[in-house]
């Protein structure tokens, strides 16, 4: 589950600590919003694999803050609610949610829930496997095969690949593909990710059209 992010859009800090608290220790990468506009600005940042987003927050609320994201992204959301009434869940699941959870919940549940919603939604772990644009990834294994034939990668030429099908039909700018695969610190020449993408390209061979330059904002990748 390495390099999976998680966003937890959350208002109660103690909750969300908690829940952070575990994705942590699952293996996961997970960051924090308070209210709904610090969700959607570390959205747009971030490009989570997966969104927990409370129902109720200040400035935006969870169902404002999902039709915002719906609108390009089909990122994986389960909502938390205390509310138990069947129109809450309801109106989640026609802006777009995937999962539901009523508080109180066990953060156990919460962690199976993630995973199992994961895979449905097609997200690279360590434990399963993709096939996008004609081409297998199998995240356990590290490995890509087109057309029967396996391709070595880098490491890091692995995680632009995993980065891109996790998100296709996303543009990604190349800071968040130096942030996602490189880290934070990193202080090299942002070029790096270019020359990567380009070695990608040339190993995927007539594959490697899947990845589309956008001028003037990045890349994407397109089935």
């Amino acid at each position: 589950m390495k390099g999976i992010r998680i966003l937890v859009a959350e208002d109660e800090d103690k909750l969300r600590e908690i829940v952070l608290k575990y994705l942590n220790k699952e293996g996961y990468q997970g960051f924090g919003a308070a209210d709904g506009e610090e969700a959607l600005d570390l959205w747009a940042e971030k490009k989570p694999d997966c969104i927990i987003l409370d129902v109720t927050m200040p400035k935006l609320d969870g169902f404002e803050v999902l039709a915002e994201i719906r609108e390009t992204d089909n990122v994986p959301v389960i909502m938390l609610t205390a509310r138990r009434e069947e129109d809450d869940k309801i109106q989640g699941f026609e802006v777009g949610a995937d999962d539901y959870v009523t508080k109180p919940f066990s953060p156990r549940e919460l962690m199976v829930r993630i995973k199992a919603l994961l895979k449905r939604s097609g997200v690279v772990t360590t434990d399963n496997q993709l096939d996008v644009c004609g081409v297998h990834l199998n995240a356990e294994e590290r490995q890509l095969t087109i057309d029967d034939e396996i391709i070595n990668l880098t490491q890091k030429e692995f995680e632009v690949l995993t980065f891109f099908i996790n998100h296709h039909q996303l543009v990604l700018s190349r800071e968040q593909i130096l942030d996602r695969v490189w880290g934070y610190d990193y202080e090299g020449d942002i070029r790096v990710v270019d020359t990567t993408i380009k070695r990608l390209r040339k190993k995927m061979n007539k594959k490697g059209e899947c990845i589309q330059t956008v001028r003037g904002l990045g890349y994407k990748f397109k089935e």
